[in-house]
C-alpha cells in the first residue's frame, strides 16, 4: 500500500506530518473532530438541488446542468471523487448541449465541506476545462478554503485507505 497515493505531489515536511498522524494513531481523530458531522444530502434529487444553487449563485451565465447525481461506478482510487460531461446532441438542426455532474457515491456519508469541494471543483470545469490558474482561481470563488478542504479530503482518504474501508467501496 502506497500511504501517500493521495497526498504525492505534496512536499516531504507535509507528508512526514502526516506519516506522525499515522504512527501515532490520531489521523482519523484529528479529522474527526474538524469535520464533525456528515451531509444530509443522500439522495440524486438533493444532489441536484444542492448543484443547482450552487451554480446559481456563481455561475448564473453558464448553461444549466440536465443531471447531478450519485455514481457508484466512479472508483475513487483510479478514476476520480466526481466527473463532468459536456454532453452535445443534434436534435433536428439545433445543437443540444448537456451538463452532468457525477459524484462517486461512496461520498454519500463525508462531510458538507468535502461534498461542495467536489463539487465547486466540478462546476468549475464548465467554466474552465484545464486544471490551470483560472480554474483554481474560480473553485476559490466559489469557496474560499478549497485548497484546505482538498488537502482535508485527502487526509481523509488517506485514513479510509488505511482502514481498509476505500477497498469497501472501489
Amino acid at each position: 500500500m502506497n500511504t501517500f497515493k493521495y497526498l504525492s505531489h505534496y512536499n516531504e515536511q507535509t507528508k512526514l506530518q502526516v506519516q506522525a498522524l499515522i504512527k501515532q494513531d490520531k489521523l482519523e481523530a484529528h479529522l474527526q473532530n474538524k469535520y464533525k458531522n456528515p451531509h444530509t444530502l443522500k439522495t440524486d434529487k438533493a444532489l441536484f438541488s444542492y448543484v443547482h444553487e450552487l451554480k446559481n449563485e456563481y455561475m448564473k451565465k453558464t448553461s444549466p446542468l440536465s443531471k447531478v447525481l450519485y455514481d457508484g461506478k466512479i472508483n475513487v482510487i483510479h478514476n476520480a471523487l466526481g466527473t463532468h460531461h459536456f454532453i452535445s446532441r443534434v436534435q433536428g438542426n439545433k445543437l443540444k448541449a448537456k451538463n452532468e455532474i457525477r459524484v462517486a457515491s461512496m461520498f454519500k456519508s463525508v462531510p458538507e465541506e468535502f461534498l461542495r469541494m467536489i463539487v465547486v471543483h466540478e462546476l468549475a470545469h464548465f467554466k474552465e476545462k484545464e486544471h490551470n490558474k483560472a480554474f483554481y482561481s474560480l473553485c476559490e470563488h466559489m469557496e474560499p478554503a478549497y485548497h484546505q478542504l482538498e488537502f482535508d479530503l485527502r487526509l481523509y482518504l488517506t485514513s479510509m485507505d488505511i482502514s481498509g474501508k476505500i477497498e469497501a467501496w472501489a
